[in-house]
């Protein structure tokens, strides 16, 4: 069974997986295993985002592509966006980090209080 199958399948509902083959060497891992975001979007969509990254976000290659305008495009990738955890790639610094910072003279008191300010 594919990938495209098994989305099929589900209709869109949550599912984990439980047991994990390696092609490889035939080793098989048993558990509880929930799949990653993106592969818990339905086909349409898993494609839509593989392409999205394809042209470099572009939402003018989208248009190309897809033949669609550009509220259409954006109305899509709003709907993905709902349906995926929000992962922090810049979270605001620990408090402990920005005093040791200040402590150590790598900045000011000025950037720490606007640091510890963000960190809230």
């Amino acid at each position: 069974m594919d990938w495209h199958e098994l989305t099929n399948l589900t209709h869109g509902q949550p599912f984990v997986v439980e047991r994990v083959r390696l092609a490889g060497s035939g080793v098989a891992i048993e558990g509880r295993f929930e799949p990653p975001q993106l592969a818990q979007l339905s086909v349409d969509d898993q494609v839509f985002v593989a392409a999205f990254v394809r042209s470099h976000g572009s939402i003018k290659e989208m248009e190309r592509i897809f033949g669609v305008s550009y509220p259409t495009i954006k109305s899509r990738l709003n709907r993905i966006a709902e349906q995926l955890d929000f992962v922090d790639t810049d979270p605001p610094p620990r408090g402990a980090d920005v005093l040791e910072r200040l402590r150590l003279g790598e900045i000011s008191v000025e950037d720490a209080l606007a640091e510890l300010e963000r960190s809230r």
